[in-house]
């Protein structure tokens, strides 16, 4: 009997927890999957770009869509379609940043 043997008898552990190295890895496997893409669902480019996206397209079509009387309140100028569209682009970036340079899996930290 070797001394990995005789240890684990002493602690009461028998060595076998009744799954194979197989299953352990496939788990192991599953579990960073999971875990990577919860990072890239959740990464705040992605929810920052969404929401200048979706905020720069109501503000652009409410610029197009203003009558005189409010451009002429904001001095002749179209301040919601120019800040649709400064939203819109910002937005836009956001999400090209985020294809260009996604979030690096977690790498592996050996313990010891």
């Amino acid at each position: 009997m070797s001394d990995s043997e005789n240890s684990a008898r002493r602690s009461g552990h028998s060595g076998y927890s009744g799954y194979s190295e197989q299953d352990v890895q496939r788990t192991v496997t599953e579990l960073e999957s999971k875990s990577a893409t919860a990072a890239r669902i959740f990464d705040l480019r992605r929810i920052i770009g969404g929401l200048f996206v979706l905020y720069g397209i109501i503000l652009t079509v409410t610029g197009i869509t203003d009558s005189q009387a409010a451009i002429d309140k904001a001095q002749g100028v179209n301040i919601n379609l120019w800040t649709g569209i400064g939203m819109l682009v910002l937005g836009v970036l956001f999400l090209v940043w985020l294809k260009l340079r996604p979030v690096a899996p977690p790498r592996e930290v050996d313990s010891e």
